[in-house]
């Protein structure tokens, strides 16, 4: 479904961000991409949906090398990418509903978008996500008034809204309390399972990618050095993407029956 192959980027400094990266995801697998600060995770999903422009090597999607796109046409691809943000990435002034909606921009045309007049299965849809998340009593309210975790809800929507074939998640969590981060991790896995959709979730919390995913990809200096099951992140292979540290207190059982408002 979604293949990488030598996926490289350098930046003008020379700085290598990405090295050969090869990686391939199939439909419906949702995996974690961890490793240090700096090691190319952001840009790696960046460079998926051509945020940042590769230097080399292809990003093929269902069959489209997306590295190889005009700017018309990747446009019309970006529709298949949902993109949920570290810091949201709302319009504060305007409502829940207003910004969930805005997900479908590049399906309605100018003047359509402009006045905000989306078909009513649009709406349909945008109020069904809110209800499947808890906030369907907020769709009035302004983006400026939420929580963080209710403002992270809201850009789920807004990437689950376009219907895409991929999921790009950019640090979910980060901003986020530990009971919150729970909360969003777990809804994202699950309406993913519920579409059938792949997704990358880039995450710097290791224990969180071991509760919710099934798949781990860790990546150092641009380079993937790691890809397996969340049982294979043994204290020896935390070493080898993150440095010495005592890791036994990173592996452990979580109760995953935490449940509340975020």
């Amino acid at each position: 479904m979604l293949k990488l192959e030598k996926l490289t980027k350098v930046y003008k400094t020379g700085d290598k961000a990405l090295s050969d990266v090869d990686l391939e995801v199939a439909k419906g697998q949702v995996i974690a991409l961890i490793g240090p600060s700096g090691a190319g995770k952001s840009t790696l999903i960046r460079c998926i949906n051509r945020l940042v422009d590769p230097t080399s090597g292809s990003a093929i999607l269902d069959g489209v090398d997306l590295t190889a796109l005009g700017s018309a046409a990747l446009r019309r691809e970006r529709r298949r990418m949902g993109m949920i943000f570290q810091e949201y990435a709302l319009v504060e002034r305007l409502t829940v509903m207003e910004n969930v909606l805005s997900g479908r921009l590049g399906y309605v045309g100018f003047w359509r978008s402009f006045l905000r007049k989306f078909p009513q299965s649009d709406v349909d849809e945008a109020y069904r996500l809110l209800d499947r998340v808890g906030l369907l009593h907020m769709a009035d309210k302004r983006a400026d008034e939420l929580s963080g975790g209710q403002r992270q809800r809201v850009g789920i929507c807004r990437a689950l809204i376009q219907d895409p074939a991929l999921l790009l998640v950019d640090e979910p969590t980060a901003s986020l309390d530990p009971k919150t981060s729970r909360e969003i991790m777990r809804l994202i896995v699950e309406m993913c399972k519920e579409r059938g959709l792949a997704a990358i979730i880039n995450i710097h919390d290791v224990n969180l990618a071991q509760m919710f995913v099934q798949r781990v990809v860790a990546l150092n200096l641009g380079k993937i050095i790691f890809d397996g099951g969340p049982n294979e992140l043994t204290p020896d292979v935390l070493t080898r993407i993150y440095g010495e540290e005592d890791w036994e207190a990173t592996i452990e059982t979580v109760d995953d029956d935490e449940e509340g408002e975020a």
